[in-house]
């Protein structure tokens, strides 16, 4: 891997990584994502249900865990991450999918993962996998930078008239900026990269960037993303704040395994599958 995309993953917070997938590798991966939207796990949340138009969100499936832990294993993504990283070991943490269809759907609101999940270090990577080319004025969309900048308070994600709603309380952390709204007051108000996206190319996200997706539209009126995340050595816990949120110390995912850790411990544990 050449230096200058470790480099510009590290400094940028993401960057796209060509043809990391063959077609049989992306198959697997979309079998995967056919069958997590049709087995959804406790998380999922969908929209518009029994329409064209379709939206619809799962993470960390435990019905599809044996299947994906097994997945990950037949694909590059363990060692392109050590690469990426400088890591000698790589854990494959859980998936999230996104599925967007019917040609008219907004972006979803802009976030850093780190709000939603008690992590932090270097070592974290989210691959983004889409299975249909996607213009980049469809994908994702990220501050660039913005992982080495301030922790912003999550979005409640409920309030269509507030994407900034706050998720703990901003006793806790700051609130996001209105990104979209300031953006276009001022074009230029923000340094966001993104890119157009073939089908077999991987985006790798640091999960402390500030991103979002943008919406489908005529032109793109279908995204279906499966996110495979993972992490290294550099990669600990950070307790979540105790607010009123759902979102308590130890986020929502493996919450069992989450209270034996302290902070500053590093991530390791038996349920994690170990890729390199």
């Amino acid at each position: 891997m050449d230096e200058s995309v470790r480099k510009a993953f590290r400094n940028d917070g993401a960057v796209l990584l060509k043809d990391c997938l063959d077609a049989a590798q992306l198959t697997r991966c979309h079998e995967a994502f056919d069958w997590a939207v049709a087995n959804p796990g406790p998380h999922a949340s969908s929209m518009f249900d029994g329409t064209e138009q379709r939206s619809h969100v799962d993470n960390a499936n435990p019905l599809a865990k044996d299947h994906l832990d097994a997945l990950v294993t037949q694909l590059p993504l363990g060692k392109l991450f050590a690469e990426l990283w400088g890591s000698d070991n790589v854990w494959y943490f859980a998936e999230e999918i996104f599925l967007k269809a019917g040609g008219v759907g907004s972006r979803s609101a802009w976030h850093q993962d780190t709000a939603y999940l008690p992590w932090a270090g270097e070592h974290w990577g989210n691959a983004w996998i889409s299975f249909q080319p996607i213009p980049r004025q469809n994908s994702l969309e990220i501050v660039r930078g913005s992982r080495h900048g301030i922790q912003y308070d999550g979005t409640t994600f409920a309030n269509p008239d507030d994407p900034t709603e706050p998720l703990h309380g901003e006793e806790f952390y700051p609130r996001l900026p209105d990104i979209d709204a300031e953006r276009a007051a001022e074009p230029d108000a923000y340094d966001v990269i993104s890119w157009a996206v073939e089908p077999g190319d991987v985006l790798a996200l640091h999960p402390r960037s500030l991103h979002g997706g943008a919406g489908v539209d005529a032109g793109c009126p279908e995204r279906h993303t499966l996110v495979l995340r993972f992490f290294g050595d550099d990669a600990t816990f950070r307790p979540l704040p105790e607010s009123k949120a759902k979102y308590g110390r130890n986020g929502v995912l493996f919450t069992q395994e989450m209270a034996k850790l302290r902070a500053g411990d590093k991530f390791r544990s038996s349920i994690f599958r170990k890729v390199v």
